[in-house]
């Protein structure tokens, strides 16, 4: 498996509002299936960024472009390739 960070760019703030719960729901649903590593949205207000689990690039293209955030024309989105290096120790759940 492969790690993705994709960006979320605002592009309409009403629409986020309005389909953020949907948005919310959807990723919860994938971070049961182990899907999503990290999420977050960014402070300034300007979007925000998830890091997904997948096998390649395609498979996480078409996530994204399932989540309503996109579906409903709230949020762009950028995708790359993450390959993650830390020593940090990940608090447990």
């Amino acid at each position: 498996m492969k790690y993705f960070a994709a960006f979320s760019p605002m592009l309409d703030e009403g629409k986020s509002q309005k389909y953020r719960q949907d948005h919310l729901d959807y990723l919860e649903n994938l971070g049961k299936e182990g899907r999503v590593f990290a999420k977050g949205r960014f402070a300034d207000g300007t979007g925000g960024m998830v890091i997904y689990i997948a096998e390649n690039y395609d498979e996480v293209e078409a996530i994204v472009k399932n989540d309503p955030y996109v579906v409903q024309g709230a949020r762009g989105y950028e995708i790359y390739e993450w390959v993650m290096t830390t020593d940090a120790v990940l608090p447990k759940k």
